[in-house]
């Protein structure tokens, strides 16, 4: 084993689970869900990765017709937590860990996408821009601003979720506050112009997050919640005015739930907003810092030697090598990740990637 990367290989805990190395796959959207159905063919998928010290499931709609996508997955239905009983038991069965990654993608849900049904938010600003429709690309809606009392309702959704997820056989779950999704719409003081206690402050706009969180480790116990952040990127046109100021706030308020993690992204998908989040999150988080985007596990291990995280998710790199620690070990060459497959139906780019050859 290179030397280099030996931090990558030490156990750890996350929450109450034990993990056997520091290598975490990232969630990762791949469209093989027809209907919103979790399959075989997913199971085959997850378990080919379950070297991973622990696998962080694609994200998963808490609540019909929120679809960002067209064949995400979904966790309200009795069929799909027996659907996804296929990818726990085959994860389980290979010797690997699986949270379920749980989410609503607010004003990133294209009527199109949902028999009609209009996009929510914290306020009523439509992300700039298209996306695709079973009509072709067409410009995103004007989402309907939540009420107090929806607000409420999508509350009870997550933590419905979150009990569906370990019905599932689900190690846990990661909630989905990043990316310019519903939770991030309100974390962000460029999508939440809200005046009433859900908006202004960052306590405010923190309160949303804040709800779904006490619902879900109330539901499941919070040594099975892990939460993502993503203060810069600017995906789905996502921006704060302060987000320095917007993470220390964050992994201090944070601190009161005893998570199994933060997951926290370090960059912008597209370079326009910079700043050196990761620092103040270790400084303010007291739990498990989990980092993402863009780290070479060399990167990696140096991170967790330095003590400035203490695990590391790897997204394309385990897309492309179902066995990326091995193969890490080894310090065998890498696959290339093919982006022509990563959203398409079928096997092809999905489960064909080639294993080491031993």
């Amino acid at each position: 084993m290179p030397t280099e990367t030996t931090p990558l290989f030490q156990p750890v805990k996350l929450g109450d689970l034990s993990i056997p190395n520091r290598f975490v796959m990232a969630p990762l959207t791949r469209c093989r869900a027809l209907h919103h159905l979790p399959n075989e063919l997913m199971a085959e998928y997850y378990s080919q990765r379950a070297s991973a010290g622990l696998i962080i499931s694609e994200c998963t709609m808490v609540t019909p017709q929120t679809s960002a996508f067209g064949n995400d997955p979904g966790i309200y239905s009795q069929e799909q937590i027996d659907g996804w009983k296929k990818t726990t038991e085959a994860v389980h069965n290979a010797g690997g860990r699986i949270f379920l990654q749980i989410w609503h993608a607010g004003r990133a849900a294209h009527p199109l996408l949902n028999n009609g049904k209009d996009a929510v938010s914290a306020s009523a600003i439509a992300i700039e821009g298209e996306t695709h429709t079973p009509e072709g690309k067409k410009p995103y809606t004007v989402p309907h601003e939540l009420t107090q009392e929806e607000i409420s309702s999508i509350v009870e959704d997550f933590r419905r979720a979150a009990a569906n997820a370990i019905a599932a056989g689900f190690d846990g779950i990661e909630v989905h506050g990043a990316n310019g999704y519903l939770i991030d719409q309100f974390l962000r003081d460029g999508s939440n112009q809200r005046t009433d206690e859900y908006g202004g402050s960052l306590a405010n706009r923190a309160r949303f997050l804040t709800e779904i969180l006490t619902a879900v480790t109330n539901e499941i116990g919070s040594q099975r919640v892990g939460l993502r952040l993503s203060p810069l990127n600017s995906f789905n046109d996502m921006k704060d005015s302060d987000p320095e100021s917007w993470i220390r706030y964050l992994a201090e308020h944070l601190n009161q739930f005893d998570l199994a993690y933060l997951h926290v992204m370090r960059a912008d998908f597209f370079g326009i907003q910079q700043a050196d989040v990761i620092p103040i999150a270790r400084e303010h988080y007291k739990g498990h810092l989990m980092v993402n985007m863009g780290y070479s596990p060399e990167e990696a291990a140096q991170v967790i030697a330095n003590n400035m995280a203490d695990s590391v998710a790897f997204g394309t790199g385990f897309l492309a090598n179902p066995d990326l620690p091995a193969k890490v070990k080894a310090g065998a060459e890498l696959n290339e990740p093919d982006p022509d497959t990563f959203y398409t139906s079928g096997p092809e780019g999905y489960t064909d990637y080639p294993f080491m050859e031993l």
